[in-house]
């Protein structure tokens, strides 16, 4: 049975590669966060830095920002390598309150 390739499952992104458009490697997707009341994404976790699982930190990046580069199977954002290590990030012991209203635009105008 033939099944459409623009819809995958969650767990299928999990764990791929992000890349900016420098073709830098920023690290990979950790969860993709869903909003159960608005039926959408809210925005994809990138686990960026450390080294084998240790010391990695954590971003909250809107959905919008990604394209999927099916050449190299990985996901595209227009984000500078420093630009990401500058932004507001947590671990993932501590995670952000996302029902925060304040927090979630916080996030949206971040990479815009």
């Amino acid at each position: 049975m033939e099944t459409n390739k623009k819809l995958i499952r969650s767990c299928d992104v999990k764990g791929v590669d992000v890349k900016n458009m420098q073709d830098e490697s920023l690290g990979e997707i950790e969860e993709i966060m869903l909003d159960k009341t608005q039926g959408k994404v809210a925005y994809v976790v990138l686990t960026f830095g450390g080294f084998l699982g240790m010391g990695d930190k954590l971003f909250a990046l809107p959905w919008h920002i990604f394209n999927y580069d099916a050449e190299k199977d990985c996901f595209r954002i227009n984000v500078s390598k420093e630009k990401l290590k500058n932004s507001p990030g947590f671990d993932k012991d501590h995670w952000p309150n996302s029902s925060d209203v304040y927090w979630a635009s916080t996030v949206t105008n971040h990479y815009l």
